[in-house]
């Protein structure tokens, strides 16, 4: 398995172990990461948890389509109204998990990634992290991952990310001044910052932590619910044919991008 949990002095460390993908995920990394949130509801000993990326060059870059594709995909439902997406429960809030959970941020993080940091409590990074989305260049609708970080995001900084695709990407300097990261530690440490962070978190009273999250959770999660219940038919509406995508997606290493 490609995920890593290791548990000590009240705090769990997730690590996606896949660096020669760069922590891509194939549908059974998926599969496990949901298992480890929802066993850490149960898990009395763990009052804090870090989530983070193996090799120091990325921290996630969504899905493993070549994976997928060997999988033979995901059956999809042939209305628009519903689709069946193999990371919407990545995340721990879609597994009901009110433990506060820290991103540690290093390298690359795009597309898929975000269903996963769009549901922690805050981020770390350092400022040669990137931050990007590459839906619209691949012919995608990047629907739940937008709509997942314009929770975190202004909208013109959420927007432009979507939009841009896989032409720009934001630096971990950038998304620390629009508030997506609230830290910026130097290359290597964004682990031992949000390290940091976790021991005093799991210092304090547990219920008293967990209501918190659950608290300013509550204070969007109506917003972000009525957004996403729109994906489905935007996503089957505006995506390209998949034999049309994988054609964009072999070119993906042929442009050029920029960073800001």
């Amino acid at each position: 398995m490609s995920i890593r949990v290791a548990r000590q002095d009240g705090i769990a460390v997730v690590t996606l172990d896949r660096p020669e993908k760069h922590n891509a995920l194939d549908l059974a990394d998926a599969r496990a990461l949901t298992g480890v949130w929802r066993d850490l509801r149960t898990d009395e000993s763990v009052r804090a948890a870090v989530v983070t990326g193996a090799g120091g060059r990325a921290f996630c870059t969504g899905i493993d389509r070549a994976a997928a594709e060997a999988e033979d995909a995901v059956p999809q439902p042939h209305a628009p109204f519903a689709i069946e997406d193999p990371l919407l429960s990545i995340g721990p809030k879609s597994c009901d998990l009110w433990v506060p959970v820290v991103a540690a941020v290093e390298g690359m993080a795009c597309g898929g990634a975000f269903y996963l940091l769009s549901e922690v409590e805050f981020l770390v990074a350092t400022e040669e992290s990137a931050f990007f989305d590459p839906h619209t260049s691949y012919g995608m609708v990047g629907a739940y991952e937008a709509m997942g970080m314009a929770q975190r995001m202004p909208f013109g900084e959420v927007a432009r990310m979507a939009l841009m695709g896989a032409a720009e990407r934001i630096s971990g300097r950038r998304a620390y001044e629009t508030g997506l990261v609230s830290e910026l530690a130097p290359v290597g440490g964004a682990l031992a910052a949000a390290l940091e962070c976790a021991r005093v978190l799991a210092r304090h009273p547990a219920t008293a932590v967990q209501g918190t999250v659950r608290a300013v959770w509550a204070a969007k999660e109506a917003a972000r619910n009525q957004a996403m219940a729109q994906a489905p038919p935007l996503i089957a509406l505006g995506n390209l044919p998949p034999r049309q995508q994988a054609a964009l997606f072999r070119e993906r290493g042929r442009g050029a991008f920029r960073t800001r």
